[in-house]
């Protein structure tokens, strides 16, 4: 019995002086087979020539976008321009429209062989209220202070002080009207103003 002790003690030795091989073994196989399926799983890295191809393909892309954007700026500053060439151009054109009525009254008249004063007082009169609407409808305004209003520099000019009966600068009387247009002025109202 002590022969099959022996035995399988050796038979027990082997076993374990085997098995830390087997297990070394094993984990080198592991180890290699590790990057292996790491390998596997993870996408190719792509080459220095596939990504040097994909940047020149963004690059280009970016570069076509670049010029066309400044394409439309270019064209949208040459409408630009042309819009406000035309705008000068024209800028009178409504009101030149509004004044062809006018002309024509007036050489209507000039065209009577023998005009009675009152018929020419008429036409006039009818004259300058087309005269007037077509002011109006162009927003040119008149500027006739009454006596008494207080002397406006931004829109008024004193010709001439005068002794008056009544408070200092301000408007005596009107010596010819001023005009704005919408609010800017065209011709300040000439007066004279009290000392």
């Amino acid at each position: 019995m002590q022969d099959q002790e022996k035995m399988q003690e050796q038979s027990a030795r082997t076993e374990q002086a085997q098995q830390p091989e087997q297990n070394a073994a094993a984990q080198t196989a592991a180890t290699e087979a590790a990057p292996e399926a790491a390998a596997a799983e993870q996408p190719a890295e792509p080459s220095l020539e596939d990504k040097l191809s994909a940047a020149e393909a963004k690059a280009a892309e970016l570069q076509d976008a670049f010029l066309r954007a400044k394409a439309d700026a270019e064209n949208i500053r040459r409408r630009a321009q042309e819009d406000v060439a035309k705008a000068h151009k024209f800028a009178i054109e409504n009101f030149a429209e509004a004044l062809v009525p006018v002309k024509d009254s007036l050489e209507m008249a000039l065209k009577l062989d023998t005009p009675s004063v009152e018929s020419l007082k008429e036409g006039v009169e009818m004259t300058l209220k087309q005269l007037n609407s077509a002011f109006e409808r162009n927003r040119l305004m008149e500027i006739n202070p009454v006596p008494g209003e207080k002397l406006d520099p931004m829109k008024h000019q004193a010709i001439s002080m005068v002794p008056a009966e009544q408070e200092a600068n301000t408007v005596v009387s009107v010596l010819q009207k001023g005009y704005l247009i919408a609010d800017r002025l065209l011709r300040p109202a000439l007066v004279t103003v009290a000392q």
